[in-house]
């Protein structure tokens, strides 16, 4: 991990650190560095939240933002609401808008990605080491509506049996890259598979530019599947009395344990391009975005009313 990167990392999780130094509850590891860092995050809303988002004139100014429709793997499909900023961005569903279980109120996801080819086969070997005998495995695909799907990446999870909420690492795959229909970037490096080339630059005409916090509510089976997966990509870990803390440097992410009919997606926090000169509140269903004043917005969620 580079000085730079360290030291943003040990100033994001020094506050919580110092508070618990003299109960000994808090630990930190960075097993291996500059593998997996946050990609993109997904919250199940109530339906109320979700419409408001879709049909907000002032999220698509404040957000490079897109209603879309995604086919995946085997035909499954889920309609999102997305943010894209410059390495991070955010997926939004309302109740049903994803199959089967994933699709219920206050389910959520967690998807963290390497920068370089060849980087999640690394992170399969840490989780092995680290006790996790049989990583789940796959490959997405991804149908942009012709018939004709492309790999889209390579995923891994400590495991397939979760409650509400799942952790997967991805490596993006060189095909989707090569296809015309991806709209991606050129490679900025040999083997360059990174967030940045992935999406797209129209952050650049908005008010949002990535994703450096997230907040939520998972079970403790949940979480404890979760976490490995952090440290095998090495992520520094701050296991807490009521949950856990993780970053990659940029993006600090926290996990409350709570009762499954508690989960859920509670807070996001935002970089801005530029410095908001006011406060600007826009309430959003059972949601509350709040930009400015300067570089930095909070959008908190009430999901059940």
């Amino acid at each position: 991990m580079s000085t730079s990167r360290r030291t943003r990392t040990i100033l994001q999780l020094l506050a919580v650190l110092l508070a618990l130094a003299a109960t000994g509850t808090a630990t930190a590891q960075a097993d291996e560095p500059d593998l997996l860092r946050f990609n993109h995050s997904y919250g199940v809303l109530d339906r109320e939240t979700a419409d408001a988002i879709e049909h907000s004139a002032y999220l698509k100014d404040f957000a490079n933002f897109q209603v879309r429709t995604t086919t995946g793997s085997g035909g499954e499909k889920w309609t999102g609401r997305y943010l894209m900023g410059r390495e991070t961005y955010l997926e939004l569903f309302g109740v049903g808008d994803v199959p089967g279980k994933d699709g219920n109120l206050g389910s959520a996801g967690l998807g963290v990605s390497v920068e370089h080819t060849g980087q999640l086969s690394t992170v399969v070997r840490h989780l092995r080491d680290a006790g996790i005998a049989n990583p789940v495995e796959f490959l997405q695909t991804r149908d942009f509506g012709d018939g004709k799907p492309v790999p889209w990446f390579d995923g891994v999870q400590t495991t397939d049996q979760y409650d509400t909420f799942g952790a997967w690492g991805m490596e993006y795959r060189a095909e989707y890259f090569a296809d015309p229909r991806s709209n991606t970037g050129p490679a900025q490096y040999p083997g360059d598979v990174s967030r940045n080339r992935y999406l797209p630059d129209d952050y650049r005409n908005h008010q949002m530019r990535d994703v450096t916090g997230i907040r939520l509510g998972i079970t403790a089976r949940d979480l404890g599947n979760t976490l490995p997966l952090l440290r095998a990509g090495g992520m520094t870990v701050c296991e807490l009395p009521t949950g856990a803390l993780a970053s990659d440097g940029m993006t600090t992410i926290r996990f409350d344990t709570v009762p499954a009919d508690q989960v859920g997606l509670r807070q996001i926090d935002l970089a801005l391009n530029q410095p908001a000169g006011t406060r600007h509140v826009e309430q959003l269903g059972h949601s509350t975005l709040v930009v400015g004043p300067g570089a930095h917005a909070r959008w908190t969620f009430d999901i059940r009313g």
